[in-house]
């Protein structure tokens, strides 16, 4: 085996690595109430799934329709404007005083509903791309929904097993981004530096941006809430999309550009979340749901 090959199948289980044990360090340190006591506002839920699954991917589409893009670049925002429900977002939030239990929610709701919609939907987004709806859910339902469900299972029958495994998932998750993204980087080096100048980078941060400014605007009156609903629908499913991406699309530039997009939301939304939290000053915004 070459270094090269090494690094691709380190970077390959790293990846795998990361999305299980994100699933399992969210479902053994949440209950199930907590997950879904923030989701009895049916109004809050349903403008949820309309920015996540509705308006996203329509400005994803529409990106790459005005901006001409190479192919690889355009399987990439859709993938990014597809995938939602990072297990990142409630940090995200809690970074910018915003309504944790709400956050907490809808980063499990739209993540699981992320599971079953982007296998129907990428086909139709990507008409001019092969795509197997079959490979695509199963490799989300093994490696997301099964841990999910597993990582939930454990907590109610065993919550002092839960409580001391959580840490040590978050722990293993931690080090398995911090690999891939390093090892990926590295790998795709090349392929990285040349997007920078491109208009795959502008069409990344206009995603970013705009999928930010959806969530706001449909976040409502309450200061907590709004900014929970702008975080979690700018902060794309990264996982999601870098397993599709290694899955289907292995050989292209997919999986680099996906990865810079990864990047591009860390850099774009930890500043803007910073900013918000020092702009509450402490803040006033709790974790209880709000009733707007």
């Amino acid at each position: 085996m070459t270094l090269n090959e090494f690094l691709s199948t380190l970077a390959g289980i790293s990846g795998l690595l990361f999305v299980v044990t994100s699933m399992l360090a969210m479902s053994l340190s949440l209950s199930a109430q907590q997950m879904t006591q923030p989701l009895k506002n049916v109004r809050l839920v349903v403008l949820a799934l309309l920015a996540n699954f509705v308006l996203v991917p329509l400005l994803a589409y529409a990106i790459i329709q005005v901006i001409p893009l190479e192919q690889s670049m355009q399987i990439g925002v859709i993938l990014l404007g597809t995938a939602a429900g990072a297990p990142f977002i409630p940090k995200l939030v809690q970074g910018a005083k915003g309504n944790v239990a709400y956050a907490v929610g809808l980063m499990f709701l739209i993540m699981v509903v992320t599971i079953f919609y982007l296998p129907l939907v990428l086909p139709l987004l990507l008409p001019g791309v092969e795509v197997n709806p079959w490979d695509v859910a199963q490799s989300l339902i093994v490696t997301m929904l099964i841990p999910l469900l597993l990582g939930m299972l454990i907590k109610s029958h065993s919550p002092d097993v839960a409580d001391h495994w959580a840490p040590v998932m978050q722990k293993i998750s931690s080090l398995s981004i911090l690999i891939l993204l390093v090892v990926g980087l590295g790998l795709n080096i090349s392929n990285i530096l040349s997007f920078i100048g491109t208009l795959g980078i502008a069409a990344v941060v206009l995603l970013i941006v705009g999928s930010l400014v959806i969530g706001m605007l449909l976040g409502g009156r309450d200061p907590g809430v709004r900014t929970a609903m702008g975080l979690s629908t700018a902060n794309r499913n990264g996982a999601a999309a870098l397993l599709v991406a290694t899955q289907s699309f292995s050989g292209t530039d997919t999986l680099p550009f996906v990865l810079v997009g990864v990047v591009l939301m860390l850099l774009i939304l930890l500043p803007f979340a910073r900013r918000l939290g020092m702009r509450a000053d402490g803040g006033t915004a709790g974790v209880a749901p709000a009733s707007d």
